[in-house]
């Protein structure tokens, strides 16, 4: 049940009044009107008669504070004590009749929403606080205010622009509340494309070497990947204290905010959200990283787009730097990209409409996302499967279009046992230990890539529930349909 408190009660408070007395939720006003006290009690309100800046009087507890005052000099006063008194509370404040801008601006400083038209006020607290993404965004700024210290918000590893944006994003609420935050990532940003969106918006990112590197901070945060040590240079053992994805997870997952919805298409969005209910101006450097976060990860409206990715979408439009997003799309692509891509295209194994096709040593693993993109536009391919290994690690990279799978669960089964796997029903990926295998070392490089092989697309295929055809080649047509039971 929401507790609401309304300080001062004007015209504003008075309409706020009638449309609470419909909600749920316990209701104090105080106020230094007395035949507004004596009205209120008549209609059965608990109303109190006293100075709405006197925290002495204010009740015990609040969720949320509507300081509704007509004079914006004694609003601002109400609002810092309703802040001093209610820590984890929501506080939105009206900024009172013809009201000095000066005071709007110390307004907007101390609360979490300042509006300055009855109207709008009216329609975004009904709207926007006794609801369900309400009650997160304020879930997640009382976790923030209760840190101690900075944030460190953690991407995975070789963050894409969904995570990086989400990062920034993510930082940026926090300092919304006196909290400092880092974006930060173990691992390099490779991707030529990831580099472009970091450099041209001059965005400021941590990496992480060891876990020693977060002993500063007092909380960590996870965005677009849900627990420690699975993607990340983390200790498994490590306490979150936030987490927000739209990836599903495999097993539960454990923090003190957890926002995880897989029916959008990225991260990005839940970000975009929640800034735009704060209400508080967003600079193009953010707006600019969300949106191209969103149209990525949704390969421009094409992939896994829900209603939630294009309000953000409308949200963001206004408010990005064009010819930055324009920069970093048509970025130069490295050698290391294309050698990758002709070696995927050479070694790829066909079963039906699916492929996979192992490159080998790898330089750069965000080659592998790509390649997988460019087989899966090659005539006849529902399902394709790109992979190789750098530094201890194999890297697998999926994407599907049209196929009767989910392509996430599908790696989760064939790879999950000996790594880590999973992702949406059209993009996925994995990452595996080499272990004993890199024992054969570099002089023996192609049994080594054999051995990769033979154990990737052997636990790929055989999850599909496909074997090799007969008169199945490289011009040749054929559907693969799955058994029934072979689906997940």
């Amino acid at each position: 049940m929401v507790r609401w408190l309304l300080l001062g009660c004007g015209p504003v408070g008075h309409a706020m009044l009638e449309l609470l007395a419909e909600r749920p939720g316990r209701v104090q006003v105080v106020t230094d009107d007395p035949e507004r006290v004596t009205s209120l009690r008549e209609e059965g309100v608990r109303a109190t008669h006293s100075d709405p800046t006197d925290p002495e009087m204010y009740p015990a507890a609040a969720d949320v504070v509507l300081v509704v005052g007509e004079d914006a000099k004694r609003n601002l006063a109400a609002v810092e004590s309703a802040r001093e008194q209610y820590p984890n509370a929501q506080v939105t404040a009206y900024a009172g009749v013809e009201a000095d801008p000066e005071f709007v601006e110390r307004l907007d400083e101390a609360a979490d929403r300042v509006i300055d038209a009855t109207g709008v006020l009216t329609d975004y607290v009904v709207e926007m606080v006794d609801r369900e993404p309400a009650r997160r965004l304020r879930r997640l700024l009382s976790v923030l205010r209760e840190l101690e210290g900075p944030l460190a918000v953690v991407t995975h590893d070789n963050p894409d622009p969904d995570a990086i944006a989400s990062a920034i994003a993510l930082c940026r609420i926090a300092e919304t509340v006196g909290v400092d935050a880092d974006a930060c990532y173990f691992g390099e940003i490779s991707h030529q494309e990831n580099r472009a969106l970091v450099n041209l918006l001059d965005l400021q990112l941590r990496n992480l070497e060891s876990t020693d590197d977060l002993e500063p901070y007092a909380g960590i945060a996870l965005v677009d990947h849900s627990r420690p040590g699975v993607n990340d240079g983390l200790d498994p053992e490590t306490f979150v204290d936030i987490v927000i994805d739209h990836h599903p997870p495999r097993a539960p997952v454990e923090a003190r905010f957890v926002d995880l919805r897989s029916e959008v298409g990225a991260t990005s969005t839940l970000l975009a959200d929640y800034l735009e209910r704060l209400g508080r101006d967003l600079d193009r450097t953010v707006a600019t990283a969300l949106l191209y976060g969103i149209r990525v990860d949704t390969k421009d409206f094409t992939r896994e787009v829900s209603k939630t990715d294009f309000e953000a979408t409308a949200y963001l439009l206004e408010r990005v730097d064009v010819s930055v997003l324009e920069r970093v799309e048509t970025p130069s692509m490295s050698a290391d990209v294309f050698e990758t891509i002709a070696r995927a295209i050479r070694n790829r194994e066909s079963r039906g409409t699916a492929l996979a096709s192992c490159v080998g040593k790898i330089n750069d693993r965000d080659a592998l996302a790509q390649a997988a993109e460019r087989l899966l536009d090659m005539e006849g391919v529902k399902v394709s499967l790109v992979y190789g290994y750098k530094d201890g690690t194999v890297y697998v990279s999926g994407r599907a279009r049209g196929a009767d799978i989910d392509l996430g669960e599908t790696l989760r089964d064939a790879l999950g046992q000996i790594g880590s796997a999973g992702g949406h029903a059209d993009m996925a990926g994995a990452q595996l230990p080499l272990g004993i295998l890199e024992e054969v070392g570099d002089d023996s490089t192609e049994s080594l890539t054999e051995v990769v092989r033979g154990i990737v697309s052997g636990r790929f295929f055989e999850t599909l529930g496909t074997a090799p055809v007969p008169g199945v080649g490289d011009a040749d047509e054929l559907t693969l349909e799955f058994p029934l039971d072979e689906q997940t």
